[in-house]
């Protein structure tokens, strides 16, 4: 399945249509579109206050949290490459 990206005045559209009274499921079904991708904008919408081209802030802590978690993920890679070395190089030495 292919991932589609919809502009944000097609977003605010969908979410205007939800605040004038229509049903997920109406608008989902006739925009072709998953009903939980539409309860999310809606989501978005009402957080970013009208605005889906908004990114929110992130605290320092949630910076840090991301920069560890990367540096984690790329130890982890490191770890398994280190691994598989010392798998190939016990079984050459045979």
């Amino acid at each position: 399945m292919v991932k589609k990206n919809y502009d944000n005045d097609f977003k605010v559209m969908i979410v205007q249509l939800l605040k004038s009274g229509q049903k997920t499921k109406e608008v989902s079904e006739a925009y072709n579109l998953d009903s939980g991708t539409v309860n999310r904008w809606r989501r978005e919408y009402e957080a970013k206050s009208g605005d889906f081209s908004k990114k929110r802030e992130l605290s320092p802590e949630e910076l840090e949290l991301r920069q560890l978690r990367k540096e984690l993920k790329d130890v982890q890679i490191e770890r398994d490459i280190l691994k598989k070395a010392v798998s190939i190089f016990s079984k050459s030495d045979k």
